[in-house]
């Protein structure tokens, strides 16, 4: 049988294929002598090339890449076949080393041969993805991304389970310490308060006590609140005689009076100047809102300190601001001003109106003394 009918699926369809990996298998039966000879004229037929070796590397990687494409396991095509495509790859590797063998000498079949390798190499890329998908080309790429995609996704659920767990066994850990930690405080409290129990027991029962001011009279500074705890209320006021309060307390206050300071100084500097001010009066301006701005600076501080510590969310303060503050100021001032301009003005209107009843006053006594007068003249007084 030829080797046109051996591999001519146009001719014979895709049971010469078949019948092709059966004579190569039965060539590998026969005796060692004649296996070279026998295996090499059983590559070049499976080319489909002449026998006699006479082929150039052109023609020997045009016929692998004929066969290749009809029996290649992701061509698509009806012929594909994974057996036979290995076993026309493996004759073509055979022949590749033959011709290699027998141009030695010439350099140019080396490159020939290097290059063929290289083209063989591009079709192998197809056989990788680790075996996974089926289909064409990009059809398995895409199955092997999404397999990819799955196992990273498995890797970082494993990692965020292990560090979940070393996190818990450090909660843990740090857990336990705290509770014994507590465990040592309250210990160590209950024995200074069974100590201080102790004591005042011991100074009662020396008569220690008998000799206070007000002793066996009721308390009548701590008056009844319905509103709160008695207890609570007691010793809220015990501190507040004492001159405690909480920081919080000390730091609104101070907080209030530099504010109360900052907007005196900003007042007193812009009543002082006219309305609107000249460039004299600007530069003074500007002088003393930058002197303010460090002031500001530091009740800014004061506020970041006290939000910190402040029980209440409500309660917290908000940062100056020297433009609002300037704004409030000369409100304050036109304000300040327009009333000293009203008040001038009921003064002004004031004096008119006594001076226009002193001058009617003066007038009435006249008046009756120029009658009288009269009268008197014509009665002949």
């Amino acid at each position: 049988m030829s080797s046109s009918l051996l591999l001519s699926p146009w001719n014979r369809g895709f049971r010469h294929g078949r019948l092709l990996l059966l004579s190569s298998r039965r060539s590998r039966w026969f005796s060692s002598d004649d296996r070279i000879s026998r295996s090499l004229r059983e590559s070049y037929r499976v080319l489909q090339l002449p026998a006699e070796g006479r082929s150039s590397p052109a023609e020997v990687r045009a016929a692998y890449l004929r066969l290749a494409k009809l029996y290649h396991p992701d061509c698509g095509e009806p012929t594909a076949d994974a057996g036979l495509f290995a076993l026309v790859e493996e004759a073509y590797r055979a022949v590749l080393a033959h011709q290699s063998k027998t141009q030695q000498p010439d350099g140019a079949t080396e490159d020939d041969e290097d290059k063929s390798r290289g083209n063989a190499l591009q079709h192998r890329h197809y056989l990788s993805y680790e075996g996974v998908g089926s289909g064409t080309p990009s059809q398995r790429e895409r199955q092997y991304r999404q397999v990819r995609v799955d196992r990273a996704a498995e890797q970082v659920l494993s990692y965020r389970q292990r560090e979940h767990e070393r996190a818990a066994a450090a909660d843990g850990a740090m857990a336990e310490r705290d509770a014994r930690q507590r465990s040592h405080k309250i210990k160590i409290t209950q024995a200074v308060e069974r100590l201080v129990e102790d004591l005042i027991q011991e100074s009662m029962a020396r008569g220690d006590f008998r000799n206070l001011s007000g002793a066996g009279k009721p308390l009548n500074k701590f008056q009844h609140n319905p509103y709160a705890d008695p207890m609570t209320h007691n010793l809220n006021r015990i501190l507040i005689d004492n001159g405690y309060q909480p920081p919080w307390v000390v730091t609104q206050r101070d907080i209030r009076e530099g504010a109360a300071r900052v907007r005196s100084r900003l007042l007193e500097g812009r009543a002082r100047l006219g309305d609107p001010m000249t460039p004299a009066e600007r530069r003074h301006w500007e002088r003393l809102c930058g002197a303010v701005e460090e002031e500001l600076t530091k009740l800014n501080k004061m506020v970041d300190d006290y939000n910190l510590i402040v029980p209440m969310l409500g309660m917290q303060m908000v940062h100056f601001s020297l433009a609002r503050e300037a704004a409030r100021a000369q409100r304050v001032a036109e304000q300040r001003r327009a009333e000293l301009l009203q008040v001038r003005q009921e003064e002004r209107e004031r004096r008119k109106e006594e001076k226009k009843r002193a001058n009617s006053a003066n007038r009435t006594p006249a008046k009756r003394r120029g009658l009288v007068s009269w009268v008197q003249s014509l009665l002949g007084y």
